[in-house]
């Protein structure tokens, strides 16, 4: 599984677009792993000077890896492992080029367990309004299928900061 998990977390292949990589994982995708998320965004982003995006980096962040985190769960909210007795895992890779920051999220849950949809949530929904956030935040959102990784990952692109210079 290391070896496979080092693959995951590689920068991007054009490292000259997004000069600043962080990564955290592989994590089991359990319910702790959210609060997780949101300190090392917090910690990441502001390290890179960015503290203007942290927040949002953080809220992300949460809605991200919780619906990874819902997706592999059982129906009774209990974590769901495979036939070999593991967990689905999850990455969170934050990247940056001083002044956007790409949040990545990749998973290994089977696609037929969900992919991330836009949903519009009534009223008296329970949930559903995630991803709606993402969309209002973010410059851009989407997933892709990583065939070769077994995985898939969710991005989400937000906005450059806007500095006021004196």
């Amino acid at each position: 599984m290391e070896s496979r998990g080092a693959a995951l977390m590689a920068p991007a292949a054009r490292a000259s677009d997004w000069p600043l990589f962080a990564g955290l994982g592989p994590l089991g995708a359990l319910e702790t792993v959210p609060r997780l998320a949101r300190s090392f965004c917090q910690m990441v982003v502001s390290g890179w000077g960015l503290a203007e995006l942290a927040d949002d980096c953080e809220l992300i962040a949460s809605e991200l890896t919780g619906n990874v985190v819902r997706a592999a769960a059982g129906a009774d909210g209990h974590p769901r492992y495979d036939d070999r007795g593991q967990l689905p895992l999850l990455w969170l890779r934050l990247l940056s080029d001083h002044a956007r920051v790409r949040l990545e999220v990749w998973d290994t849950v089977p696609l037929e367990r969900g992919v991330p949809l836009l949903r519009h949530a009534a009223d008296d929904d329970e949930s559903g309004r995630g991803l709606g956030l993402v969309a209002a935040i973010c410059d851009d959102w989407g997933w892709d299928h990583l065939p070769a990784h077994a995985a898939k990952r969710v991005w989400a692109l937000l906005p450059a900061v806007e500095r006021v210079l004196l």
